[in-house]
């Protein structure tokens, strides 16, 4: 009976009890997570089989293991593969670029767009189509300049808005309020400036610049794919390894002082890290609205905010998202393509509405 009871209170005891919820807590966490990964997963097999060319799906996996003829392989591996892992690679890269800036920033409205680094993208785009212009590659009838002057002054635009945002965050002790702000104002700069170089254009390089800007998951190589890559990769490397300062960060600037954090080397490193990410993508594949706003916002909901999980939640949402897009932008009028930014826009607005309508009533 003794020893009867003993279990009993042992059974019952707080540290056992808290071990449960923690496993629970843990194994929603990796469900939720491996709910997000099979939807991306599904989207990869439509998106496979999505296309003009009238490919079932023996065809498909057939040009996929590199077993069917050249023309299945050819439409697998040179058409549709590219873009699909361009959509999952930058909707990773966004995700966790707004994921980042909403942490270090505490704003939930923090994105690249609210920073100033799409619009940054967009002035460099016009001044290498207008400005610098040379040679002409032609897509879908459109004449653009050299498109790696074009690739290089897109990024150069987009982290420029960045440096002149942390130039200010240094010399001066703002906010991270004020760096959202400021972000706004420098997004209206480059926006005047982008329309201010379409004034003096002709109409052939006007109608380059507003391609440019609608973004295009189709222009991007496996050789800049890798580039995008590589940049994302190194960016979620340094995001997981500070996840418990991004922890700590959210309860507070003066309680992750007190654990140890510099909050302010933390957010710098945070801020220009998410920024390269965006700005690689958007600088390769044009303006991609929503995505970095969305996606963690979506993610948070079904998560938490536990940076361990949230991160790698938020570039799995991200890429689901950026693919779903792409997969309405080929199949809504095909064999029209449409603007994948106005997709990602329609896509994304209402989903983020609703989170907005649903926390409100909360």
């Amino acid at each position: 009976m003794e020893e009867e009871s003993l279990k009993t209170r042992h059974a019952g005891s707080p540290v056992r009890n808290g071990r449960q919820r923690y496993q629970g807590y843990i194994r929603h966490k990796m469900l939720a997570l491996a709910g997000i990964s099979a939807i991306t997963f599904s989207l990869i097999i439509a998106s496979l089989m999505a296309g003009s060319s009238d490919m079932g799906i023996r065809e498909v996996l057939s040009g996929l293991f590199m077993t069917g003829d050249e023309h299945a392989r050819i439409v697998v591996w040179n058409l549709r593969m590219p873009r699909i892992l361009t959509a999952l690679v930058g909707g990773a890269a966004l995700a966790l670029a707004g994921c980042a800036f909403q942490s270090v920033l505490r704003n939930p409205l923090a994105s690249a767009s609210t920073l100033g680094i799409s619009q940054g993208a967009a002035f460099g785009a016009s001044i290498a189509i207008v400005v610098i212009g040379g040679g002409a590659a032609m897509h879908e009838g459109v004449s653009f300049g050299n498109p790696y002057i074009t690739i290089i002054c897109a990024f150069a635009g987009a982290l420029s808005s960045t440096i002149v945002i942390l130039a200010l965050s240094r010399f001066r002790d703002m906010t991270p309020e004020s760096i959202v702000l400021a972000g706004v104002a420098i997004s209206a700069v480059f926006t005047g400036g982008t329309a201010l170089v379409q004034y003096f254009a002709e109409d052939t390089q006007v109608a380059a610049v507003v391609f440019w800007t609608f973004g295009d998951l189709g222009r991007v190589t496996y050789r800049e794919l890798a580039i995008i890559a590589i940049v994302t990769a190194a960016a979620a490397v340094f995001f997981l390894l500070n996840r418990w300062n991004l922890n700590a960060m959210e309860s507070g600037e003066g309680s992750a002082h007190g654990l140890g954090v510099n909050v302010s080397s933390v957010r710098l490193a945070s801020m220009f890290t998410g920024s390269a990410a965006a700005s690689t993508v958007i600088a390769f594949c044009g303006t991609i609205n929503f995505i970095g706003l969305a996606a963690p916002h979506i993610t948070r909901r079904l998560i938490g905010s536990d940076y361990r999980h949230l991160l790698p939640g938020s570039a799995i949402m991200g890429a689901g998202l950026l693919l779903a897009s792409d997969l309405i932008a080929r199949s809504a009028l095909a064999p029209v393509i449409l603007p994948i930014s106005a997709i990602t826009s329609f896509v994304g607005a209402p989903i983020f509405l609703y989170l907005l309508m649903k926390g409100s009533r909360r």
